[in-house]
């Protein structure tokens, strides 16, 4: 029954999502044509209606739809069609030095240069947003950046889904080190959007950064991002230190040991995706408060061991993930998705996950989502395993 639930729901977005894009092509095809459409429309209307009645509208419409969407030629080509529409009708109807013609003239010339000066306008603030983008991108790459795809042996790979159109960073994060106590990872998500959730995210990944180096224990990690906000926020009022949290899973792989640690501070539990197609929840024995709460809490951290297996792939993730709604409201459900599928790689599987989400949403994601897998392969094996679609079992694929 939940394997036909979600069917249902997959089905409904991808629909949704096919449907959008088959909208938004009608709708490009429809942009091109428009200007010259309405000149055709203004003429036609001018021939076939009495003298007292004018396309004039149509011509002064034409140029202006053409200014935001065209380049500055394309614009003043319009515009001159547009003209000599006015002309050709004058002329044929043999109003040529009417006051009413040169009237219409007049209007149709003012209108197409107030299109060309609206079209240099708009292609330069295309321009400063091609470079606020450009900006925007070098601040991901040095905030987040990708990690090697191997890493002390094992396989890495890492995605930042934001939400919003043209954002490319907010307050989630990931991070990845090889260091002298094995591979220490991060994945979390600070409370709060904005440029203070991003000043969290460098103090968080900082702190990290330095800590995996040189903490011996996974829960020193822990503690040192505690101390990080704690500090930070005292000293910057953007970092809201009264109210401020960050849910974080931290990780530690040793090297050959085929364990993994772990340390959760109120973050979704990751996933352990074994070669056979198996999946695990790894919730934690002790659930414990985000970072930045610690004084509430009633302990301190302890880690907690997990088997690795060769061929197995661990997958941590945020909210994002999780809270992505279909049309129904239904919560995507990652491990009722993830169960019983193979994957080549931890690229392959975030590919799979991140169309998956996005058919389940119908491209209608709410919240920004940072995903993280690290596989141990197998040894003796191929690299490379058959794919499995992302779909439910019994949908028939």
């Amino acid at each position: 029954m939940a394997g036909q639930g979600r069917q249902g729901g997959g089905g409904n977005g991808e629909r949704a999502a096919d449907g959008g894009e088959a909208g938004s092509r009608v709708a490009r095809r429809v942009v091109r044509v428009l200007p010259g459409l309405l000149i055709v429309v203004g003429f036609a209307f001018d021939v076939l209606t009495p003298p007292s009645f004018t396309g004039s509208p149509f011509f002064s419409a034409a140029p202006l739809v053409a200014a935001p969407l065209f380049t500055l030629r394309a614009t003043l080509r319009t515009g001159a069609a547009a003209t000599l529409a006015v002309v050709l009708l004058h002329v044929h109807n043999g109003t040529t030095w009417k006051v009413e013609a040169m009237t219409e003239l007049a209007t149709v010339l003012t209108v197409s240069a107030l299109a060309l000066l609206i079209n240099r306008v708009v292609r330069r603030g295309g321009e400063q947003l091609a470079s606020a983008r450009g900006i925007a991108e070098a601040a991901q790459r040095a905030v987040l950046p990708t990690p090697a795809e191997r890493i002390a042996g094992l396989h890495v790979a890492a995605r930042y889904e934001a939400a919003q159109a043209d954002a490319f960073i907010g307050g989630d994060l990931y991070a990845v080190q090889d260091g002298p106590y094995g591979v220490r990872l991060a994945v979390g998500d600070v409370r709060g959007k904005g440029l203070g959730a991003v000043e969290a995210v460098a103090v968080v990944l900082g702190a990290f950064r330095e800590a995996a180096e040189s903490e011996p224990t996974l829960e020193g990690v822990a503690r040192r991002l505690e101390r990080a906000l704690a500090r930070e926020g005292a000293r910057r009022g953007s970092l809201d230190a009264v109210e401020g949290f960050t849910t974080c899973v931290l990780g530690e792989i040793p090297p050959g040991a085929g364990v993994l640690r772990l340390v959760n501070r109120g973050h979704p539990e990751p996933l352990l995706l074994y070669a056979d197609g198996g999946l695990a929840a790894l919730v934690p024995a002790e659930p414990a408060l985000p970072l930045g709460l610690g004084e509430l809490d009633g302990g301190p951290d302890r880690a907690q061991e997990w088997a690795f297996p060769a061929g197995a792939t661990l997958l941590l993730y945020t909210d994002g993930l999780t809270e992505a709604r279909d049309g129904a409201g239904e919560f995507y459900d990652p491990e009722a998705r993830l169960r019983g599928r193979v994957f080549p790689g931890p690229d392959e599987l975030l590919g799979a996950l991140s169309s998956d989400v996005r058919r389940h949403t119908g491209g209608g994601a709410t919240d920004d989502m940072a995903l993280l897998a690290v596989g141990r392969p197998e040894e003796g094996r191929p690299e490379r395993r058959r794919t499995v679609p992302v779909v439910p079992k019994g949908d028939g694929a």
